[in-house]
């Protein structure tokens, strides 16, 4: 029972701490980015819904004017239908909120692996092993996939979601399977096959469109994804880290407590 609240204590300190130094590096970094993409990608929804210009045809009926209007407010009303959080505080409380719950599920799944490891207990668990797990933890879910499926920005077109979600896990399987034959078997033909796996996706190739026509700049793009990279780096070195720190903190408390 202590081994479990120890988990659950350092998971939500470490989660609330990592998830909040994430917040405010996107609120420098990638935020702006993403807010001048939304202007692209709205100019470039104003820009397709203005209604083609006709010619001007004798005996164009006022039934054929309604049913046209109708249909236009239509697909103003279906547009409208759609939801999104202010921006300003209620988005950031969104996005913090979403940060801070991602972190806590992360480092209860770090802190497991820790308790596992070292046989049940912090002994032995130091920030400098929790850091080592936590660029894991970015090279499965961020560096992996990202080699095939880079970060995108709102507006620009990419393949369809369920092929993309599903080169994603398989990237990122591959990423977390290799690793833990190179790192944890540690010899030769397990190593051999932690490549060969990590590799596997590529080989596969990662699903994406022929032609994309955007209006956002390849350069913003570009920048968003080493923004996005770098800041996922930041947050999985740091969850890795105090969760370790936390962790071995809580556990060696609760061995202390003598027996009621």
């Amino acid at each position: 029972m202590q081994l479990f609240r120890s988990i659950g204590f350092s998971a939500v300190v470490a989660g609330v701490a990592a998830g909040a130094v994430i917040t405010v590096i996107q609120q420098l970094g990638t935020v702006p980015l993403i807010l001048k993409a939304e202007t692209y990608e709205k100019g470039q929804r104003a820009k397709s819904a203005e209604p083609p210009s006709a010619p001007v045809t004798v005996g164009h009926s006022h039934a054929e004017s309604a049913v046209a209007e109708h249909e236009h407010e239509h697909e103003h009303e279906h547009g409208a239908e759609a939801w999104e959080p202010e921006d300003g505080l209620q988005r950031n409380a969104f996005t913090a909120g979403a940060n801070v719950l991602t972190a806590v599920g992360f480092a209860l799944v770090l802190a497991a692996l820790f308790a596992f490891r070292t046989g049940h207990g912090a002994h032995g668990i130091h920030w400098h092993e929790g850091l080592l797990w936590g660029l894991a933890g970015f090279t499965v879910f961020t560096l992996a996939p990202g080699l095939g499926l880079p970060p995108e920005l709102p507006g620009v077109p990419a393949a369809p979601l369920l092929s993309r979600q599903i080169w994603w896990a398989l990237a990122a399987l591959a990423a977390a399977g290799g690793l833990s034959l190179i790192f944890l078997r540690r010899t030769a033909p397990a190593s051999i096959a932690g490549l060969i796996l990590i590799i596997l996706p590529y080989l596969v190739g990662a699903p994406e469109l022929e032609n994309v026509e955007t209006s956002v700049p390849t350069s913003l793009s570009h920048q968003f994804a080493v923004t996005v990279t770098v800041t996922s780096l930041v947050f999985w070195s740091v969850l890795g880290s105090l969760t370790s720190i936390a962790f071995a903190y809580f556990d060696r408390s609760a061995s202390e407590v003598p027996p009621a």
